[in-house]
């Protein structure tokens, strides 16, 4: 594998790195997709906001997306980039973790992120079981519920949570846990119906309320316990974007995130990236079509230089004379 050149190597095989490879396998570029294996949405038991997929659990839907893109002679391995460079031609190399050296002519980064939570006792252990992230993938399913929000150094998203979830239950408690709040927003909350606690958390543990309902237990530095049915929290987005940096791709200087336009095309010439890494907030159905803008960028990039290719070696000027 090392000796091929692709014409595009994806590096990510969730739903961004999978929708554009089948967008390039389809249009006849040799791809390669490296994955490493670790969706953000592993531990998830279910997905949703995905037309036609609503529920479907992540396992299943990357390994129907690897299905589809094998079915078009996608070649798909099952490690990770450890290092990247430009070569002086332009190509590009990528390391693997089990030593191999991949070439290919464009690259596309689709590598997502990890959700860094706050170092709480407790709340890792209930990840995406009693601990969610995000109403709008969860929310709907916990309707009704006791829910509790914990602040966390993500202070504005966290502030954001509480109210949302108001959306979608009467009971909703902010543990604000050091989340600086404003008093015009601690009123707009309080008027919203939701309940605020002031307070540092020390630790999220099983609650002895559930008979009541409420498995789980909030106990703050204070001595203050909040029980709930669920807990939502706001981690810090932390983007897989090593290879980008390898690679020299230029960063937003506001958000910090590396800088990519709307087709997901970095500064670097024939390097793109998509999905989460570059876009935190991106749902599984927006890291998609994401992956898929990004991929048909990339073969009318690809597509011009083969054009460029064919004229230089048939000898002829760009007016087709000799």
């Amino acid at each position: 594998m090392s000796e091929v050149l692709w014409d595009a190597v994806v590096i990510g095989g969730g739903a961004a790195g999978l929708s554009a490879g089948v967008v390039l396998a389809r249009a006849r570029f040799a791809t390669l997709v490296v994955d490493g294996g670790a969706p953000r949405n592993g531990p998830a038991d279910h997905m949703h906001g995905y037309l036609t997929r609503d529920g479907m659990a992540p396992r299943e839907f990357v390994a129907t997306g690897q299905e589809e893109f094998t079915r078009y002679d996608g070649t798909l391995v099952r490690t990770s980039v450890t290092d990247a460079r430009r070569t002086p031609d332009g190509r590009f190399e990528l390391r693997l973790d089990d030593a191999r050296t991949v070439r290919a002519r464009s690259v596309l980064v689709a590598t997502g992120l990890t959700d860094e939570l706050p170092d709480i006792p407790g709340l890792a252990e209930r990840w995406a079981s009693e601990v969610h992230h995000c109403p709008h993938c969860h929310g709907y399913e916990v309707r009704g519920h006791a829910i509790a929000v914990i602040g966390s150094a993500m202070g504005a998203v966290s502030t954001h949570l509480a109210a949302l979830t108001r959306r979608y239950s009467p009971s909703v408690t902010f543990c604000v846990n050091g989340v600086d709040v404003s008093a015009a927003e601690r009123l707009r909350l309080t008027a919203y119906g939701v309940r605020l606690v002031d307070g540092r958390v020390a630790r999220v543990t099983t609650s002895a309320d559930t008979a009541g309902g409420n498995p789980v237990a909030i106990e703050l530095e204070n001595g203050e316990t909040v029980t709930c049915e669920v807990v939502f929290v706001a981690p810090r987005p932390v983007p897989h974007d090593a290879v980008l940096s390898a690679l020299g791709a230029g960063r937003d200087p506001v958000s910090g995130l590396v800088a990519v336009d709307f087709q997901g095309a970095t500064n670097v010439p024939g390097l793109w990236a998509a999905g989460n890494v570059v876009n935190p907030r991106a749902q599984v159905i927006a890291a998609a079509g994401a992956g898929s803008t990004a991929a048909l960028s990339m073969t009318a990039w690809l597509l011009e230089r083969e054009l460029t290719a064919a004229v230089s070696r048939e000898g002829l000027d760009a007016e087709g004379g000799l």
